[in-house]
Order: structure tokens, then C-alpha cells, then sequence
């Protein structure tokens, strides 16, 4: 029984797949194509040379696969996909289609191609005045310049001899006057190609595009065909830089991520905001782990300001040298007196602030502070060479090495047995003179003339005496009261 029960099993489900076969080769039956009848078929092998399409009719369509391979030479198709085509010729056992009406097709079919929007195959025969010349079936069309691309035609000659795909957006006069525009087809094919790009990305991914124009506020970049983005200069690098041109190139082949897909105003277009930097981690995430206070590096001078200077220690990360951490040499007072942008430079990082994103640097600090042992190297009444700095109402001030400076003040001069001497000094004359007080933590360093040295001594000498008489005053007071007792 149960034998029998599974053999009735398998005859009725053969019988039911014969009878759905039948009732789909029968639907089949009465539903016939024409030339120049578009079809949208799904794909049902791909052959070596062909690709076999299921018309929904009895008979099969076939296409050449070299007419459906893309600018690479690849198939952007598989079967079970669907795709638009045109029948260009019938035969009771095959169904030829294509992407366009050809010479396969015949010229009476050219009127009804300009009434359903049908694509023509046409041969760029020659530039004549406003556009080419385009030969279709065997029939003269003229192709507007503007409607040759989608891109702007730099050179004419290039498209002679090409044989492309058309639209009629005129047929008059029995075919002595056709119009034909290959930018209205471009445009429906790229609007297709946009849909289906939309339908794979949105805004947060990250996709790869050409570079096609450089402007001075950012750089447009090609997602697709007909599809272009724009990304701000600020968003072209987390370096700081002054002109697109710095990082790239037209042609350049850049990854970029969609920060936002928006209406464009006015438009039917999209206006779409990339960004180069952010398909990168930022590189502040790790200036804690990198970069320590107190650390000398070397960095790329990038901006000037009046207070400064932006120096670049890594890739996105910049500090700013103050104008007052610049010299301990001389007074700056333009920043562009010690650095120009471009300038590598070694710097002291001072401080590093996280949570506002500022890193301090000093250019003096990595020079070394000459004030540094300043009270050991310049020993009291030890007599050293300067040269004059400048002359003010109380005093000179004298330059004793650079970042060095001492005062000779005014009582000093007058009280020197050679004041002319010192009256007559000009600015960068040579002088000696004496250290008469080192403060080394408020940097200051005070002068007199050498010829009061022996002055001075016995002003030390008289000073000792005091000190010693007060001592041998205490002991007799000592002494008395201790013969009282």
C-alpha cells in the first residue's frame, strides 16, 4: 500500500509540473513581439559569445554579450537579472535584441522609434557647424554639440567615426530632417544607474570616486557617471591646508565618506557633502598616548597670525608657538620676523588642553635659555665685554651674549671716573664693563664701569671692619657682665 500511495505521489506531481509547463507555454501563445518592441526580460543564460533572454514569448530573445560588457570589458549582469532591450529582427526560432535600433532594424521604423523614445544606432560621420553629422539607417541626423555628453565637449574630433547610441527628439519631413541627442539617453541611463547606486549607500558610508575640479573652496569628486559630490577643504585632510591643489590631483581615484544626500534648491539634482578626512580616525584620538609635555620635536610651520605661530607636530595636529615663545634672543614683534609658513622648526611642547584641542609650544625652549647658570658665569665684579643696545634716560642697557642683557644705570655712569666715555657710546659699539649684581630668576643683570672696582672693594673692606668691630664690641659686653657676676 504504502508503495502504491508513493508511485500515485510522484505520477501526480509529475503531472501537475507538466500541466503548470503547458499552461505557461500556453500563456505564451498570442503575445507577440514586433520590431522595434522593447522588451524587459530576465536573463536566463550567458553563453560565451550570447546571452539568452526569456521574452515572455515562445520564443527565446538572444543579445551579443560584447554589446552588454561595460567600459572594463566585464558583465555587470547575472542570470536571474533583468534588463531592458529592443527587437531588431524576428525569426520563427529566435527573437535578436539589442540596446538600440540598428541596421538590423529598417528605416520605416525610424518615425515610430522618435514616437516611443526608441534607441538608434548612429555613426558620428563628421563636425559640421553647432554639432556633427550622424549617420542612422543609412540616413543623415544632425546631433546638436550640446547633446553629443553629458560632459562638456573639449574637442569635436574625438567623437568622429564612433558609433554611439541616440535618441529622436525630431523626425520631420519624411526623415530629411532628424534631430538626435545622445545626452537625453545618457541622462536616462545614469538616472537609472543612480537609483540603483542610492539603493545600495546612504549617508555614514564610505565609497570611492574621482577627483574631476579643483576650486579654491574644496574639491568636486565623481561617485558615478553623472554623479559628482563635493567635499569642503576643510574636509579634505585632517593636516591644515591652504589650496586642494597641496593633496590632489585631477584624476586622482579617492575614498570619501557621505556626510549628507540633500535636494538641491531650485533643482531636481542632489547636492551631496563628502568628506576625505573622516574615512580616517582622527588623529587627536591619540595625541595622549603620542605626545608628552616637556617632549622637543621637530614641526612644520603652517599658518602665521598676528599673536604667532601653528606649528604641525603630526598629521592633523597642530600647536601654537606665542610671539613670547619665540626668541630669548630678541624681541619679536611679527612672527613672520623668525619663521615663515613652510619653515621646519624644533619646538618644546608646554602644555596639552584635551578638552579644548590646544597643544602649546615654545621655539625658545628648544633653543636653550641663556639666562640659564647666568649667576655662575657672570661672577660679581668680574669684568666682561658688551656691546651698547640702546640708551635710555636712566641707564644703558648692554648686550653681553644673545637673550643676554644687562643695565648700566644712570648713577653708575655719572659716578664713574670715565662717564664721557660711556656718554659717547652709540648703539653696537664695544664696551667693558664690571657685574655688579646677578638675578638670575628675574633675569636681570646690573652694571657699573670697571674703574669703580677698587672703589667698591674698599666699600667691602669697610663694610667687613664694621662687621668685625660689632663683633669685638659684643664680646667686651660679654666680658663685663660676666666679671659683674
Amino acid at each position: 500500500m504504502t508503495n502504491e500511495n508513493d508511485d500515485n505521489e510522484v505520477d501526480n506531481t509529475d503531472e501537475m509540473s507538466f500541466a503548470q509547463l503547458f499552461e505557461s507555454y500556453d500563456s505564451k501563445i498570442g503575445h507577440e513581439l514586433n520590431q522595434g518592441d522593447m522588451v524587459e526580460g530576465q536573463i536566463i543564460s550567458i553563453g560565451s559569445t550570447s546571452v539568452y533572454i526569456d521574452t515572455g514569448t515562445k520564443s527565446d530573445g538572444v543579445v551579443s554579450k560584447a554589446e552588454l560588457v561595460d567600459e572594463n570589458g566585464d558583465l555587470p549582469f547575472k542570470a536571474g537579472d533583468k534588463i531592458k532591450l529592443y527587437v531588431v529582427s524576428l525569426t520563427e526560432s529566435e527573437i535578436i535584441l539589442s540596446k538600440a535600433l540598428s541596421g538590423a532594424g529598417k528605416a520605416t521604423l525610424l518615425n515610430e522609434a522618435s514616437r516611443n523614445r526608441t534607441p538608434v544606432e548612429g555613426k558620428v560621420t563628421g563636425v559640421i557647424k553647432g554639432g556633427f553629422s550622424v549617420d542612422i539607417m543609412g540616413k543623415i541626423a544632425f546631433c546638436p554639440v550640446s547633446q553629443i555628453d553629458v560632459k562638456y565637449v573639449e574637442n569635436q574630433e574625438d567623437y568622429v567615426g564612433q558609433t554611439l547610441h541616440f535618441l529622436i527628439t525630431r523626425y520631420e519631413e519624411g526623415g530629411r530632417n532628424i534631430v538626435v541627442s545622445r545626452r537625453d539617453l545618457l541622462n536616462e541611463e545614469i538616472q537609472e544607474k543612480q537609483k540603483a547606486f542610492f539603493e545600495k549607500v546612504k549617508e555614514g558610508d564610505t565609497v570611492h570616486g574621482t577627483v574631476t575640479r579643483l576650486m579654491s573652496y574644496g574639491a568636486f569628486i565623481e561617485l558615478m557617471p553623472g554623479l559628482e559630490g563635493m567635499a569642503h577643504i576643510s574636509e579634505l585632510s585632517w593636516s591644515r591646508i591652504e589650496k586642494p591643489e597641496e593633496i590632489l590631483q585631477p584624476g586622482d581615484v579617492v575614498a570619501v565618506k557621505l556626510l549628507k544626500i540633500e535636494p538641491s534648491k531650485g533643482s531636481d539634482a542632489l547636492k551631496i557633502s563628502l568628506s576625505m578626512k573622516q574615512t580616517s580616525s582622527n588623529p587627536w584620538d591619540s595625541v595622549e598616548s603620542v605626545f608628552n609635555t616637556g617632549d622637543q620635536l621637530s614641526g612644520k610651520v603652517v599658518r602665521l597670525t598676528s599673536f604667532g605661530a601653528f606649528v604641525e607636530i603630526a598629521p592633523g595636529v597642530d600647536g601654537l608657538v606665542h610671539i613670547s615663545e619665540m626668541s630669548h634672543t630678541k624681541r619679536v614683534l611679527r612672527p613672520d620676523d623668525v619663521v615663515q609658513v613652510g619653515d621646519r622648526v624644533q619646538v618644546v611642547i608646554k602644555s596639552i588642553d584635551m578638552d579644548s584641542k590646544r597643544i602649546s609650544l615654545s621655539i625658545k625652549d628648544a633653543l636653550g635659555d641663556p639666562w640659564t647658570g647666568a649667576s655662575a658665569k657672570y661672577e660679581i665684579n668680574s669684568i666682561v665685554e658688551g656691546h651698547l643696545e640702546k640708551r635710555e634716560k636712566f641707564g644703558l642697557f648692554i648686550t653681553l651674549e644673545p637673550g643676554v642683557t644687562g643695565l648700566m644705570p644712570a648713577s653708575n655712569i655719572s659716578s664713574a671716573p670715565n662717564a664721557s666715555d660711556f656718554e659717547k657710546l652709540k648703539p653696537g659699539n664695544s664696551v667693558q664693563v664690571m657685574i655688579q649684581e646677578v638675578d638670575e630668576e628675574k633675569r636681570r643683570i646690573t652694571l657699573t664701569s670697571p674703574d669703580q672696582k677698587e672703589g667698591d672693594n674698599w666699600k667691602q673692606f669697610a663694610d667687613s671692619k664694621k662687621s668685625k668691630a660689632a663683633g669685638t664690641m659684643e664680646s667686651l659686653f660679654l666680658e663685663a657682665m660676666k666679671n659683674k657676676k
